[in-house]
């Protein structure tokens, strides 16, 4: 078993309003053996497709190389959109080298009631996945029914979207994003808004549909 732990101190700006929300970067992070373009930074990996998205909506001119401009260029978009970023998990363990969430065992959590509280300006956490087991919104239910907080419905459609109440009536919305991996273009591929937009469009691909989706709630 490999003992996968999380490289990155969770990034929040004093004035985050925003925090970004996943589980663990691929564990060659954990390793340091990084792949050419790979950025050593959160969602870094050039396999990923978080940052290309935001690259795309806010046109960023963004690096992707192991660097430490690239890194900083990330982090002073973050700084200057009040956007922070804190994944849910920890650590784990794992019986293969992957980044796959179904492959983490004895996961540990990052309490994160505990950040929102240190961060009181954020009002919406913006999941990257939805609620497929060891997905961000998987443990994050998990730890707000620990606390009996409930998470309430305010939209089911993609991407479902939630709310819950800490610290005296503070609402925090929760936003399930289409997660920014290839494994998840099959989901986007059987969305009947996707099928309707490639109907129109047939250029338009799944990167598409996340910068469109994406850039409703960044």
């Amino acid at each position: 078993m490999f003992t996968h732990k999380h490289p990155y101190k969770p990034f929040i700006p004093e004035q985050a309003t925003k925090l970004i929300v996943g589980t663990l970067p691929p564990p060659r992070f954990s390793v340091g053996n990084l792949k050419n373009g790979d950025v050593n930074f959160c969602y870094g990996s050039i396999d990923g497709q978080l940052w290309k998205i935001l690259d795309t909506i806010f046109n960023l001119n963004l690096k992707f190389e192991t660097t430490d401009f690239a890194i900083q260029q990330r982090k002073n978009f973050l700084i200057k959109n009040n956007i922070g970023i804190c994944d849910i998990v920890d650590s784990c363990q794992r019986a293969k080298m992957d980044a796959s969430d179904l492959g983490m065992s004895d996961i540990n959590l990052r309490d994160m009631l505990y950040f929102l509280k240190k961060s009181p300006l954020v009002h919406t956490l913006l999941l990257t996945g939805g609620n497929s087991k060891n997905g961000p919104e998987y443990h994050l239910r998990k730890q707000l029914k620990e606390q009996n907080i409930n998470l309430t419905p305010t939209s089911l459609e993609t991407p479902r979207i939630h709310e819950f109440s800490i610290q005296n009536k503070r609402i925090i919305k929760v936003v399930s994003l289409t997660a920014p991996s290839g494994a998840a273009n099959r989901a986007v591929g059987s969305n009947p808004h996707y099928k309707l937009l490639k109907q129109q469009n047939p250029k338009f691909n799944t990167f598409d549909f996340r910068v469109l989706q994406y850039k409703k709630y960044f």
